[in-house]
């Protein structure tokens, strides 16, 4: 079997190197040039622990080859992102440019699998789309929605232990679907229909969306009572049927910061728990900021001089270098744009370059800091000791 990944970001790359890995000659598309000549170099683009190992291996090999365009397969995988637009609508239209780019190709046999997370229904639009233009290809071609859930920087383990759910537009094409993945992953299978599987991928986003405001509100509640949240939530899970999550400093990330307006978009009325969760996690990144502003002003009306800040992270989440829908770099650049000449040093461990900040390395910056914020759990923080002449903003549990 040959089969076509059109996409080769955070989700798509892992996928592909892993199904070339176990025996499928793997087509990689990306529209970034430097992402495919980095690729066939066997050179990663995204951080992944042992991923660039396993992608010099099947480059090698010939079981991956990456291009621009898409070259004629037997499957082919929408792995590319959807965004939303300015007024939190989902944006399908790089699922739709990429089905559109392999519809000349293909042909009756073939399996057609979105990847990407999408609103209910998009399977089904993308199949109106496919027969549209090629309507001899009506009840010829497999068609089905299978999710990843994977965790950044535990991708080649959960790729292929992690269950999938997958749902096709008919029993065959479920089947067929079945038969690809099998090929490689070793977690439970589970069946269902494509809207389900759509569905699915958002209930889950959403649920942890929830449950991350509720910490998050915890949190503002914590520190306008004068209480240490850390233990409050330690404590409160000795409880055998409580689960708290630890607070942070907002949501980010391509899914969990993005996918409920899925659903709040489509379901506006039926969606309000997950409306306000989001609106939670929103303002917690906005609060975040305002505590590091105040900070620096109480810094400079007791000391007489602006301060040195450490911004502590940007990526979204701890030990990676995605920064897409960051708090973290929302906060940073709020504090810089509300205290212009301020000394702020920016700090980001997994990164090693930025476009708009200037980089400063973690154990300098926390030296030379009079005000440290930590903004994202990057495990090289940890290893720094809690000094008391520095203001500390601990707002993702550094310290806990």
């Amino acid at each position: 079997m040959r089969a076509c990944f059109m996409g080769l970001g955070y989700i798509g790359l892992p996928t592909a190197i892993i199904a070339a890995k176990h025996g499928v000659e793997v087509v990689g598309v990306d529209i970034n040039p430097q992402v495919v000549e980095m690729t066939n170099a066997g050179h990663l683009h995204i951080i992944e622990p042992g991923m660039e190992a396993m992608l010099q291996e099947v480059v090698r090999s010939g079981a991956l080859k990456a291009y621009t365009t898409p070259q004629v397969s037997d499957a082919y995988f929408m792995v590319v992102p959807t965004p939303f637009k300015g007024n939190h609508e989902p944006d399908i239209s790089y699922v739709e440019a990429a089905t559109r780019a392999v519809l000349p190709l293909l042909k009756a046999g073939d399996l057609y699998v979105i990847e990407s997370t999408s609103p209910v229904g998009t399977t089904d639009k993308m199949a109106e789309l496919i027969f549209t233009e090629r309507p001899e290809l009506e009840g010829e071609i497999y068609i089905a929605y299978c999710p990843e859930r994977v965790l950044p920087g535990n991708v080649i383990y959960e790729l292929v232990h992690n269950d999938r759910v997958i749902g096709g537009r008919d029993e065959a094409s479920t089947d067929k679907a079945i038969a690809f993945y099998s090929q490689f992953v070793q977690g439970k299978l589970h069946r269902t229909n494509c809207k389900t599987a759509e569905m699915c991928k958002l209930t889950e986003n959403s649920s942890r969306d929830v449950q991350i405001a509720f910490a998050n509100e915890l949190s503002l509640i914590c520190d306008k009572a004068g209480i240490n949240v850390w233990e409050l939530i330690t404590l409160a899970n000795k409880h055998p049927r409580v689960n708290i999550l630890w607070p942070g400093c907002g949501v980010g990330g391509h899914c969990i910061a993005v996918d409920p307006y899925f659903l709040t978009a489509d379901f506006p009325v039926e969606s309000q728990l997950i409306a306000k969760a989001r609106e939670i996690n929103n303002y917690k990144a906005f609060w975040c900021a305002e505590k590091v502003e105040n900070a620096m002003l109480k810094f400079e009306l007791e000391h007489h001089r602006k301060p040195c800040v450490a911004m502590m992270g940007l990526a979204f989440k701890p030990n990676i270098d995605d920064l897409r829908e960051s708090p973290a770099k929302y906060i940073v650049t709020k504090v810089m744009q509300s205290c212009n000449n301020a000394d702020i040093l920016v700090v980001e461990p997994n990164v090693a370059t930025h476009n708009v900040f200037k980089l400063t390395p973690y154990a300098e910056a926390y030296d030379r800091a009079d005000i440290v914020v930590f903004l994202t759990a990057h495990d090289p923080f940890k290893t720094l000791p809690r000094r008391d002449d520095k203001v500390i903003l601990d707002f993702c549990g550094i310290y806990k």
